[in-house]
């Protein structure tokens, strides 16, 4: 969860002012988080409240994100996401954009069987991204989340995401970086963030790799970071410290709350 967060964290500058090195400066001037991070912390705290409840799973993530959407309304969300949040009525967005990969790290953190984290997900996108693309996308992150955190080793990731997701992840962020540019779809942004990861030898060095291909910078780290922190299973001292000092008091509690109960280390 914090993996995620501080990706997006970091991330936030780079996504206007890509840079295409891994030599940056982690938290320039203008850092924030984004709707990434208040988006991941809805569904942190939807899954606190109602994991053993009886509820309708797909209203409920709908209910948290709009929510979150009015404490944090300029968090710098997407035209159709603002449209469908500030709106009365509950109905459904086919966008196959990325913004339902972006916050589903929680997901794969709470649950522990990849039968139930593809349903949670599916639940999850169903309102807001009820597309195929958009779903396969955030299945992709929050089983590649709970591999991590169950000590799958990078290979074993990549064979799983490859063979049940199709996504060609044999291209390296080398190959493409100079060409790679600002798309959000989910088939664009989801594969590089996956690379990144797999591609890393440390959680800093999967943000830094996540951000030097340029493009939709900071949701790429936040889903490189998810699986970054899943794997590594810590964060660097000055990372955690620095990502703090953005966060309000709300933001920090339900993380706190959330990797207390799954017992996420830093």
């Amino acid at each position: 969860m914090y993996g995620a967060v501080f990706g997006d964290i970091i991330g936030s500058t780079y996504e206007l002012h890509n840079v295409k090195t891994e030599n940056f400066e982690l938290f320039p001037s203008g850092s924030q988080f984004t709707d990434d991070t208040v988006l991941s912390v809805a569904v942190a705290e939807k899954i606190l409240n109602e994991q053993n409840a009886c509820v309708n799973d797909k209203k409920s993530y709908a209910s948290w994100y709009k929510q979150y959407y009015r404490r944090y309304p300029n968090a710098g969300y997407g035209q159709l996401f603002s449209s469908w949040a500030k709106s009365e009525d509950l109905f459904v967005q086919r966008s196959f954009g990325n913004g339902g990969a972006m916050r589903v790290s929680a997901i794969g953190y709470a649950y522990n069987s990849i039968h139930e984290i593809k349903k949670q997900v599916k639940y999850s996108c169903h309102y807001t991204h009820h597309h195929h693309e958009a779903v396969k996308g955030a299945q992709a992150i929050a089983i590649a989340v709970f591999m991590a955190r169950k000590e799958c080793d990078q290979d074993e990731i990549r064979k799983y995401i490859v063979k049940n997701f199709h996504y060609k992840l044999k291209t390296t962020l080398d190959e493409i970086r100079d060409e790679y540019v600002f798309d959000s779809r989910t088939a664009y942004s989801v594969p590089p963030a996956l690379e990144a990861f797999l591609e890393s030898n440390s959680y800093e060095d999967a943000i830094r790799k996540a951000i030097s291909i340029g493009g939709d910078s900071d949701t790429i780290a936040c889903m490189a970071g998810g699986i970054a922190h899943a794997y590594y299973k810590k964060i660097p001292k000055e990372i955690y410290e620095q990502g703090m000092w953005f966060l309000d008091s709300g933001l920090k509690k339900v993380l706190k709350e959330f990797s207390q109960k799954y017992k996420i280390s830093l």
